[in-house]
């Protein structure tokens, strides 16, 4: 015993402090990691079903409480109440498809009906019974024959009572069947039992006596003495009923001869348990005499076991420490990294600002100062985009189809007679956020009217991907983007352009706008007939 106390102890501590640092690790994981809203409520959710169901399995393993009552009423001397709830026990568990406890109820109640001589509603209840079976198609053969044996044993009860032979002995034959398609040791012995009642009962002594001493070795090896002991009395019983002196002589004497062997049998049991009982109280000496020398080699192993806890429990609050520091140190980073970037945008902006009244001044028609202009214009855009905030922006319902339409219709001025632009949209409706699509879709094709050969082709395409995703995709022929370009293109200020050609601002301003829109932007790398610009958007 103190050896399994002391393991206990030590079991109980290693566990405690393993929990410990477990939930400690996760409540800082989970604060340096932003999980999405969907992912909190998918656990939330989960856990509250394997609770339920947990609660469901609580629920189905132990005694409803009709049957808690009903039991209740029996135990207080109340058999009709008692019999009321258990027909309303057995109703239930029948509706749950708990045939084998709503049976044990069901078969309770009708013997309450039986005692209270009422035939009728037994019959009628044990027919109820016998239907549940037969509707649960889940039993077994072997689990239905041995709850029809039930009912049927109960019939044989009554038949018996109401004295029936031949009706007794057709359910007897019923449990008879029932008994071998169970093949329930229990069940064998019951049988017997009855058996040997109904023989006795309707004056077949040889047939009793055969069946008695077949019952009477296998109860009495079972040690199920009480059920030997009732069939003695109801032979006794008979006899003086038919008053043949012989057979009460006969069985009487017989019961004492059994009555002592029984005695003798149980005395030896309880011989043979004191004996085990006092070679294992021996054991358990010998075991705690030779406990004592080990108990001092336990208590130190469980001392310096516990002098390692507390040394673990020293360096994990160390490394705890560490990591709550390193993890300030990372948002302090962060938000730094956040502050030079405004300031960045907001410089950038400033120098803008203060240079637009000047080239307001200069000649709009020269390219130079255009492509300045825009240009201008360009990191103005770009730093607005990087400094305003990340709150939802206010989408509204679009015909696709006509929308598309519009958007080709803006640029095809600037597109090659010989090039054709062709739409291909859905007569849907999609939530968008116009200006930024808009601005994308357009800027994508009038890139792809300046590099666009002659007799070439254009395409705007829009494909719903899921409940809430969709595309549009912009795609033209001729020469493809070499594939090393293509991871710089949505980069601002990677190199040094000629403005009067372009300041390559575009694509990074599309790629930001798409970002807010909570979507993206990229070039389709299995597109070979050209090139084609994805715009992935999610509503």
């Amino acid at each position: 015993m103190c050896k399994l106390n002391l393991l206990t102890y030590l079991f109980f501590s290693l566990r405690t402090t393993t929990i410990f640092f477990f939930l400690l690790l996760l409540h800082f994981e989970l604060q340096m990691r932003q999980f999405p809203m969907k992912s909190k409520k998918f656990y939330i959710i989960l856990i509250g079903v394997l609770l339920s169901c947990a609660s469901v399995y609580a629920q189905q393993a132990e005694k409803s409480k009709l049957q808690q009552q009903a039991e209740a009423a029996v135990a207080n001397g109340n058999p009709v109440n008692a019999r009321s709830l258990y027909i309303k026990a057995f109703e239930s568990y029948a509706t749950k498809g708990q045939t084998a406890q709503g049976v044990k109820c069901g078969v309770k109640a009708t013997a309450l009906y039986n005692r209270e001589n009422k035939y009728k509603e037994a019959f009628e209840l044990l027919r109820s019974i016998d239907q549940s079976i037969a509707n649960n198609r889940q039993l077994s053969a072997k689990s239905k024959a041995a709850l029809y044996y039930q009912t049927s044993r109960e019939r044989f009860q009554m038949y018996l009572k109401m004295r029936r032979s031949n009706s007794a002995e057709d359910q007897l034959g019923a449990m008879e069947r029932h008994m071998k398609r169970s093949v329930d040791e229990s069940i064998q012995n019951d049988y017997l039992y009855n058996r040997t009642i109904y023989y006795y009962s309707f004056g077949q002594i040889e047939n009793g006596n055969a069946s008695f001493k077949e019952m009477a070795t296998r109860l009495t090896a079972s040690r199920e003495y009480d059920k030997v002991d009732s069939v003695y009395k109801a032979l006794i019983a008979n006899g003086r009923r038919s008053n043949n002196a012989n057979l009460v002589a006969q069985s009487y004497g017989s019961y004492i001869v059994w009555k002592d062997s029984v005695a003798d049998i149980k005395h030896a049991e309880e011989i043979s348990a004191l004996q085990k009982q006092i070679a294992s109280h021996e054991a358990t000496i010998a075991e705690k005499d030779g406990s004592l020398s080990s108990r001092k080699t336990v208590i130190i192993s469980l001392i310096t076991l516990t002098a390692i806890l507390a040394a673990l429990l020293v360096i994990g609050l160390v490394v705890l420490l560490r990591f709550i520091i390193l993890t300030r140190r990372q948002k302090k980073t962060i938000k730094m990294q956040k502050e030079i970037i405004a300031l960045k945008a907001q410089f950038i902006g400033n120098i803008s600002g203060q240079m637009n009244p000047t080239i307001q001044k200069l000649d709009s028609n020269l390219p130079e100062v255009k492509g300045l202009k825009d240009f201008i214009s360009h990191i103005q855009t770009l730093s607005d985009l990087e400094t305003s905030d990340n709150e939802p922006l206010e989408t509204e319902e679009t015909q696709i189809n006509p929308f598309c339409q519009e958007q080709a219709d803006v640029v095809r001025s600037r597109i090659l007679p010989s090039v054709t632009l062709a739409v291909n949209a859905p007569n849907m409706r999609a939530k968008l956020y116009i200006p930024f699509v808009s601005h994308i879709i357009q800027h994508l094709l009038i890139q792809a009217a300046l590099h666009t050969p002659e007799n070439g082709h254009i395409t705007l395409e829009f494909k719903k991907r899921g409940p809430h995703k969709h595309q549009f995709l912009i795609s033209n022929t001729g020469t493809q983007i070499p594939e090393e370009e293509r991871e710089n293109m949505f980069k601002p200020f990677i190199k040094v352009h000629d403005l009067t050609q372009g300041d390559g601002l575009g694509l990074p301003i599309c790629k930001q706008m798409a970002m807010k829109m909570n979507g993206d932007i990229h070039i389709d790398p299995e597109f070979t007939r050209g090139t084609r610009f994805i715009l992935d958007l999610v509503e």
